[in-house]
């Protein structure tokens, strides 16, 4: 039997997450009970947790949903918290829920307009300061109104199709230099290759970054940039210009702060920035989009069209809150699909294909959040920080917030406390102006020092583990230390107008 367990049922158990990985999981679900039988269930929580987080930062190795999952399932099992519970969390973030499920399905009919726009930006302007600044602004606006996880997918579709042409248009050119020239000749063209090749890898490795920050950046200013927003804004009450207008003390400064380190990282040609667009890269894909212009039909323009008042539609209906938030989404999914002739069912099937399995996800959050809840396992630390001074609160909440998202999930982490926060402003310990302040700096405290490492932000994890990054060599240490500059900037930035603005 235990012959059986290991050689058939093991390779089974996380798929292809490291063997250590693997042991680490069953670990947990082994010694938890018997931290239960030995200690309390205040301490053993607290162990669930960190078990809970180890698994996101783990992100890499194995998707946080089946492991993170099996302890949740086994939380309950051991009567940490209740089924009812989760109940309670998740219909209370349902709006959240709804936001995944059809927001994101939305925007995945509007790619081919995105693509067309950053298409532009790229072939359009030649100053690489401009166009950084211009990629990071435009992602920021988009973000704002869309979802930071889909227009991170948009810039990722817009690199991997620019590398896919400029590496098959090269390799071509090359093979004609093997059959015209001598081997010296030929290693001199290699060698003009590979440094173009390395080159326009930096440059689009830059670009990425300066993009995702840019989500970042417009993802924290308004109800639909982030996930956890939504939630924040559905405690407090807050409708979508509301939000924004009462985020703006701190999220405009930090966009300004945010676009001007983009110029002094162009200019100073620090942490791997700097490099520029090659003209032989330059000319390959302006003779591409210039084939792609000809080809277009006029069914494709009109879908273009169609796309271009989907994303008017959406805007207004976002700014004057004509229904909820993923019900707009689902607005835009009919739309689209009716007017473009997307009819098939298995058509539609993929364009809920990238948010689910984070909405699964979320809702395993929610059951970690129960356990949080049921056992007041951040009761202390919210009780020493509204011991504080009232003008001291806001700061220590992003200190707090910041560092955990740092290696956690800013969903998971603003959660926790915008639900805790919510409980004490119910029970009467702090006032409504502290719960409004509070709640800012919680949403900007999960969002602005998240970016430092691909585990905090689910848009830098996804480019992280996207098909564009080993193509351009993008690896984790290079990710943190590309953003490690916009974190210092920003989330100093954030923490002055937080402790000192609200």
């Amino acid at each position: 039997m235990i012959g059986l367990l290991q050689n058939a049922f093991w390779p089974n158990f996380l798929g292809n997450a490291p063997d250590w990985y693997k042991k680490a999981i069953v670990a947990f679900l082994v010694i938890n009970p018997i931290i239960l039988a030995l200690t309390d269930p205040f301490f053993t929580g607290w162990v669930i947790l960190i078990e809970f987080i180890f698994t996101l930062a783990m992100a890499l190795k194995c998707y946080p949903l089946q492991p993170g999952g099996l302890i949740a399932i086994e939380a309950v099992l051991m009567g940490m918290t209740s089924t009812e519970t989760i109940r309670v969390e998740v219909f209370g973030a349902f709006q959240v829920i709804l936001l995944l499920m059809f927001m994101v399905a939305g925007i995945y009919f509007m790619k081919d307009l995105l693509l067309f726009v950053f298409t532009k930006i790229l072939l359009g302007i030649r100053s690489k300061m401009a166009i950084s600044l211009l990629f990071s602004f435009v992602a920021a606006v988009l973000s704002a109104f869309l979802d930071a996880l889909t227009v991170t997918a948009v810039i990722i579709a817009v690199a991997v199709g620019f590398y896919s042409v400029y590496h098959r248009v090269a390799s071509g050119k090359h093979h004609r230099h093997d059959t015209d020239h001598d081997h010296g000749e030929d290693h001199e063209v290699h060698d003009l290759h590979r440094s173009d090749l390395d080159q326009f890898r930096a440059f689009l490795r830059s670009l990425l970054m300066h993009g995702a920050v840019g989500t970042a950046l417009g993802g924290v200013c308004t109800t639909v940039g982030e996930p956890q927003n939504l939630l924040i804004a559905s405690r407090v009450g807050w409708e979508f210009i509301e939000f924004f207008l009462r985020m703006a003390p701190v999220t405009m400064p930090v966009l300004a702060v945010g676009l001007i380190t983009c110029l002094l990282l162009e200019k100073t040609k620090i942490a791997g920035y700097g490099a520029t667009l090659p003209d032989a890269v330059r000319h390959i894909l302006e003779d591409f989009d210039r084939e792609e212009a000809e080809a277009r039909t006029d069914r494709d323009r009109a879908q273009l069209v169609i796309q271009g008042i989907a994303a008017v539609v959406l805007v207004f209906a976002l700014a004057f809150h004509v229904a909820e938030v993923g019900l707009i989404g689902l607005l835009i999914i009919v739309l689209q699909t009716a007017f473009n002739g997307v009819v098939e069912e298995h058509r539609i099937g993929h364009a809920f294909e990238e948010a689910l399995p984070f909405t699964a996800l979320l809702c395993v959050f929610f059951g970690i959040v129960a356990v949080i809840h049921d056992q007041h396992l951040f009761s202390p630390v919210i009780d020493y920080v509204l011991s504080l001074p009232v003008e001291d609160q806001p700061g220590m909440f992003y200190i707090a917030n910041g560092v955990l998202s740092m290696i956690s999930d800013n969903v998971f982490v603003a959660t926790v406390y915008i639900n805790e926060v919510y409980a004490a402003f119910n029970a009467g310990t702090i006032t409504r102006d502290q719960f409004d302040s509070l709640a800012v700096a919680i949403n900007t405290g999960t969002n602005i020092p998240s970016v430092a490492t691909p585990n905090g932000q689910a848009a830098f994890l996804f480019l992280l583990t996207s098909s564009i990054a080993p193509l351009v060599r993008l690896s984790y240490g290079k990710m943190v230390l590309m953003a490690l500059p916009y974190t210092i900037t920003m989330g100093i930035t954030g923490w002055i107008c937080v402790t000192y603005v609200l």
